[in-house]
């Protein structure tokens, strides 16, 4: 039986959506995965440019409200902070905190900004493979 995973964040944009595709694509023979946030808006098309130059399309995910998932029992709830707020979800055996630069308050030139992309990108997957329940 696959483990469920839920990523949260706050606006459900970039970070967790990358997480939630990355899990999803490497590691979906073992893991449920999803993600939402507490204040969602929309997936942010740097984060699916990002991800394309990996090989993982994420481009039919969508921002999700958390209280979608209200009540919902999940094995992992994983709080992607960036030095805000990290939500709670009463609903999970396991809570983890990771925090990770927020790429969407970068500045600066478009190569600029899609190097700190890359950088939250890249960290997350590292993450999510030096974790040892996921692998």
């Amino acid at each position: 039986m696959k483990q469920r995973v839920l990523f949260i964040g706050t606006n459900n944009a970039a970070r967790t959506q990358m997480a939630e595709g990355y899990l999803r694509a490497r590691y979906g023979d073992r893991y449920e995965v999803c993600s939402a946030g507490i204040a969602p808006t929309a997936l942010d098309p740097l984060a699916v440019r990002v991800m394309d130059e990996i090989g993982i399309d994420i481009s039919g995910q969508r921002a999700k409200d958390l209280t979608l998932f209200d009540g919902k029992e999940m094995d992992y709830a994983i709080a992607l902070c960036a030095g805000g707020v990290c939500p709670m979800f009463p609903w999970t055996k396991e809570t983890i905190h990771v925090d990770f630069p927020d790429p969407a308050r970068a500045a600066g030139t478009e190569e600029k900004v899609l190097a700190a992309y890359r950088r939250s990108r890249d960290a997350i997957i590292a993450w999510i493979d030096g974790q040892s329940g996921m692998k």
